[in-house]
């Protein structure tokens, strides 16, 4: 693997643009906040498996990197972890800071606004993994 492309914490910073990129349209619709308060476990569960499988695939399988190459953390290549962490936090950061938990779910109690918010985020986290793990490669 050429030095270039090695994980540095730039690539960090250019996930955070991606996934700040395309998590704040999802995040802040009211229609992804009524998906998310009907959504049961396996549903959110499935949103996991998404994000989860939609990073590695963009990152090592649409792109030339080997994550046996890269430095791990437990066996799991740092990019990786990174992206997976941008992408929820992204996500979660946007709907936090805009107030769409206040928003969206006014009447819930602290727990029911939980449960609905980390649903949300959950979906928000499925596109932004996808800019994160696009400007990760394009960069």
């Amino acid at each position: 693997m050429s030095p270039s492309r090695r994980y540095a914490l730039a690539d960090t910073a250019q996930q955070v643009v991606g996934g700040f990129l395309l998590a704040g349209p999802f995040v802040v619709t009211e229609e992804v906040w009524t998906l998310a308060a009907e959504m049961t476990l396996t549903q959110t569960a499935a949103t996991v498996l998404i994000v989860l499988a939609v990073g590695y695939g963009t990152l090592y399988k649409a792109d030339d990197r080997d994550p046996d190459r890269e430095r791990d953390l437990g066996g799991v290549p740092v990019r990786y972890l990174s992206l997976v962490g941008v992408a929820y936090l992204s996500a979660a950061v946007l709907a936090l800071s805009l107030g769409a938990p206040g928003t969206f779910v006014p009447d819930g109690g602290t727990v029911e606004r939980l449960l609905v918010t980390l649903r949300a985020v959950s979906v928000g986290a499925i596109f932004s993994v996808i800019g994160a793990a696009t400007t990760d490669s394009l960069f």
